[in-house]
């Protein structure tokens, strides 16, 4: 009975995969999204070309094509496929991946290892590849979601060719969509408004853009057609691209601070927002702001300081969602208020010049002398008590004396409202000329 029923079950199940399953290019010109890669004069399509292909490292988000390419790959080159991934391999999966590449090898033929989530394997683990990608015995094309410059071994990138798969723009999703259409015999039964809301909830992921698409022809009933509201829901809003401790956190807040720094108030709370809807950690973005009023703001302003602890503060006693309104506040202060970095550059310089110069001893006018010894060696010989001079100043020299004079502060010029005032003009007129509010 079960011989009867393979064939049908196979063909059967063979419909049952999803979407994104059954759209997989079947060679690299179909690929789409990727074409300064897979393009006529990408740089794979130049290697597959030229028949000679190196190890590469194919860093970029999810659902850009990483895995679909290098499978394409080997079968272009015609080389042997092995496929591994970092979460579910260990030393012992390597080493018989190893040992089957090398008996191809002695056939005369060679093995493209693909090993996905490469950056989950630990620094031993990375660099068991080291010896088999400089003997040839496989050409290893690893994916990762995450920068390689931090994730991988010094080793590793220096044997591998780093190619960057970029995020899904709405034209190629556009494609995706279109292509799936064909495949079903249907149109998606979606408006024009909401084909392009989909396309925004697909995040730059071909993989979500067609998954999403499947639970649109799920939901609807014969001649159904969903606008915005309707798509709203029957599907979930895919979750931001972001993982809290690596590349997404760290260009975003970079992204945020740098708003904030440049005295753009918009773009800096559109960036503290991204960062509150992926589910970063509101106290995390509290310290930060601390840092920027500190590091971008300074003495221009030191009111920024006393606004950012207890935006701060309040967040800590308001909690979710209150609070947050508290550190947008902060948010738009800091963008809104003067700038001067004098403190922060001074501070950085004169650790230079505390780690340069050792432990010089202070000028001894300036030295207690508790002791008679040290009376007599001179220490706070001269000194002129300040508060008992013409304006409360007596101009005498504190540096080392084998080091002399430093400069490390500039204060900032004075005028502070003016200088906000000068800043909210400006970008009313961009907004403006923006054609905003």
């Amino acid at each position: 009975m079960s011989d009867l029923f393979a064939p049908q079950m196979s063909k059967e199940m063979a419909e049952r995969r999803p979407l994104a399953d059954r759209l997989r290019p079947k060679n690299l010109a179909e690929v789409t999204g990727q074409e300064h890669l897979t393009g006529e004069d990408g740089v794979l399509a130049r290697m597959i070309a030229s028949g000679s292909l190196g190890s590469m490292i194919f860093w970029g988000p999810p659902g850009t094509g990483k895995t679909t390419v290098a499978r394409l790959l080997s079968g272009e080159a015609g080389l042997a496929f092995e496929q591994i991934s970092a979460i579910f391999s260990g030393v012992a999966d390597l080493k018989k991946v190893f040992e089957s590449a090398r008996l191809r090898r002695l056939e005369g033929r060679q093995t493209l290892l693909f090993v996905d989530e490469i950056h989950r394997f630990n620094r031993a683990q990375q660099d068991s590849f080291l010896p088999v990608m400089e003997d040839g015995t496989v050409i290893l094309v690893g994916a990762t979601t995450e920068n390689p410059s931090f994730e991988l071994n010094a080793a590793l990138l220096s044997r591998a060719r780093v190619l960057t798969f970029k995020s899904h723009d709405e034209a190629s999703i556009e494609i995706l969509l279109k292509r799936a259409e064909e495949t079903e015999g249907k149109p998606l039964p979606l408006d024009a408004d909401a084909r392009a809301s989909l396309i925004r909830m697909a995040d730059g992921d071909g993989r979500a853009s067609l998954t999403l698409a499947e639970e649109v022809w799920r939901a609807a009933r014969e001649g159904e057609v969903f606008d915005t509201e309707g798509l709203g829901r029957i599907v979930q809003r895919r979750a931001p691209v972001y993982d809290k401790g690596q590349d997404g956190h760290y260009n975003l807040i970079s992204a945020l601070h740098k708003a904030v720094r440049g005295s753009d108030p918009d773009a800096a709370l559109y960036y503290l927002c991204r960062m509150f809807d992926a589910g970063e950690d509101p106290l995390y973005l509290g310290r930060r702001l601390v840092r920027m009023a500190v590091e971008d703001i300074g003495l221009a302003d030191p009111q920024a300081l006393v606004v950012c602890n207890a935006a701060k503060d309040a967040y800590d006693y308001l909690g979710s969602p209150e609070g947050e309104l508290a550190l947008a506040e902060a948010c738009v202060y800091l963008a809104t208020a003067p700038k001067s970095n004098g403190v922060y550059v001074a501070y950085k310089a004169a650790m230079r010049a505390a780690k340069e110069h050792g432990s010089l001893l202070p000028p001894k006018h300036i030295l207690n002398a508790p002791t008679k010894l040290m009376k007599g060696e001179g220490y706070g010989d001269g000194y002129l008590y300040d508060h008992d001079q013409p304006d409360a100043f007596s101009g005498q020299d504190y540096f080392p004396e084998k080091m002399g004079r430093k400069t490390f502060y500039d204060p900032p010029e004075r005028g502070f409202e003016r200088e906000i005032r000068k800043r909210l003009d400006w970008w009313s007129k961009l907004r403006r000329e923006r054609g905003g509010g």
